[in-house]
């Protein structure tokens, strides 16, 4: 079977978080899953819409993400929502945990994917949460900018 060749091939992906979150920035980080983790994630079965990261002991954990189990696994499978430790640098890990402790945010999951060397990787947003009525702004701003390209798109054909 041919590889993927495209560079960042998404495996989960939370949709969800750009409406419920402000993204203030974005991470990269590595996970330590086990064998048949990683073959549920292949066959895209991932939910990561509930899930959040927090520092504890100094090390970033994944709480709440949904791996289901691998079929084909037999008696050597995973639970399929235990806590990943994350892999980040200490340096970020320090940074991450002053802005989440000071500031109140969050870290919130927005995708996993296989980079070029098929290695699984976590896009993490540092977040602070949407209100009702920023949610409202956001939405109408977004079909005002839609709107807008329409109405750009047939002046554009009628000239």
């Amino acid at each position: 079977m041919a590889r993927d060749t495209s560079k960042d091939r998404f495996a989960a992906q939370n949709r969800k978080a750009r409406h419920d979150f402000f993204i203030e920035d974005t991470l990269d980080a590595g996970m330590v899953l086990t064998g048949t983790e990683v073959k549920s994630l292949r066959l895209g079965r991932v939910s990561i819409n509930e899930a959040f990261a927090v520092e504890k002991d100094g090390e970033i954990w994944l709480l709440n993400a949904y791996f289901p189990e691998y079929e084909s696994a037999n008696r050597f499978n995973h639970e399929p929502r235990r806590p990943r430790k994350l892999l980040l640098k200490h340096r970020e890990i320090k940074k991450l945990h002053g802005q989440t402790e000071r500031q109140g945010m969050t870290l919130i999951p927005l995708s996993i994917y296989f980079n070029e060397r098929g290695i699984a990787k976590m896009q993490l947003g540092l977040a602070h949460g949407k209100r009702k009525v920023d949610k409202r702004a956001t939405e109408k701003e977004r079909d005002w900018k839609r709107d807008q390209h329409k109405l750009m798109k047939t002046r554009s054909r009628a000239d």
